[in-house]
């Protein structure tokens, strides 16, 4: 599987990382999640990325693949929905995350913690990202970042903080290109993009059939009415990953699924190579065309 140097930190990071999201959200058995993680490893991703709210996620890949923990980059996120007690984003919640997700990883070092989303007033007192900074000092991660969108994802990067970004970049949510991940790429920041695929949204038959968390990505993308989403399903899922993995500055794109024989799927489309700066474009220019200014970042 392609690497690619995460902006300037020292990861050469595979283009497919694994989401563990669903593992967690979805109550996975762990006999799925041995034969899902094991077999991604195989394959050569080389990206783990899951955070402290995602139910028993932590702990069913630390259980899976901790003993093989020299073989990828493991990636947390903390600061919400963390079932600990305390405030969102203050630095002891952040400091007692931080223990809990390297006991549940089965490791004493995660690659990278990211703050989980938080807003814009969280990022402008700076105690959080403080509190990922102490994190770093003592060894407990490598590298920090900033995991969210919109004008919270702008500030992260102005901030000069963080090391990497994780945001929303795909088919039908593209405002980050035009503004933030430009100045990410200045700034020699590492890029995640976070729903590459737009949770696919446009197999849903109606907006209501569509999971309430997908709607707005159905919505959109019936206004954008792309060619290439009204035939089969794998063409549009092909397509639409290679469009995120073709933006410039995006180093990795986090997929997540239950399924292991979606993932050697995904690992097949992302080796037919960025799209022809023609297809490429033809995206773009329909999005620059249609979209709305509110089509902003997702959460």
């Amino acid at each position: 599987m392609e690497r690619r140097r995460m902006g300037s930190t020292d990861m050469d990071v595979s283009s497919l990382g694994f989401g563990g999201a669903e593992i967690g959200l979805q109550a996975v058995p762990q006999t799925q999640v041995d034969a899902l993680l094991n077999s991604a490893l195989d394959a050569g991703l080389n990206v783990i990325d899951t955070a402290a709210c995602y139910a028993d996620s932590e702990e069913k890949i630390g259980q899976t693949i901790g003993h093989r923990r020299s073989e990828y980059f493991l990636f947390t996120k903390c600061g919400h929905a963390s079932d600990l007690e305390g405030s969102d984003w203050e630095p002891d919640l952040i400091r007692r995350s931080m223990e809990r997700s390297l006991r549940r990883l089965k490791t004493d070092r995660v690659d990278l913690v990211m703050l989980h989303s938080c807003g814009m007033e969280t990022l402008e007192s700076g105690e959080a990202t403080a509190a990922l900074q102490a994190a770093r000092d003592k060894g407990q991660a490598r590298y920090i970042g900033y995991s969210g969108d919109g004008e919270a994802a702008l500030q992260a990067v102005l901030s000069g903080h963080f090391d990497v970004l994780e945001t929303s970049i795909n088919i039908a949510d593209q405002q980050v290109l035009d503004h933030v991940l430009p100045l990410a790429v200045e700034k020699g920041m590492g890029v995640i993009a976070k729903r590459p695929i737009a949770n696919a949204a446009w197999q849903a038959i109606s907006e209501r059939d569509a999971d309430e968390y997908h709607q707005p990505y159905f919505r959109r993308l019936k206004h954008l009415d792309y060619p290439f989403l009204t035939g089969d399903v794998e063409t549009g899922v092909d397509l639409a990953l290679r469009f995120t993995l073709s933006c410039p500055g995006v180093h990795t794109a986090i997929v997540g699924t239950t399924k292991p024989e979606r993932w050697q799927q995904n690992a097949a489309m992302a080796a037919h190579g960025n799209l022809s700066p023609a297809d490429f474009e033809s995206i773009r220019e329909r999005w620059q065309e249609i979209a709305a200014d509110d089509w902003i970042g997702l959460i």
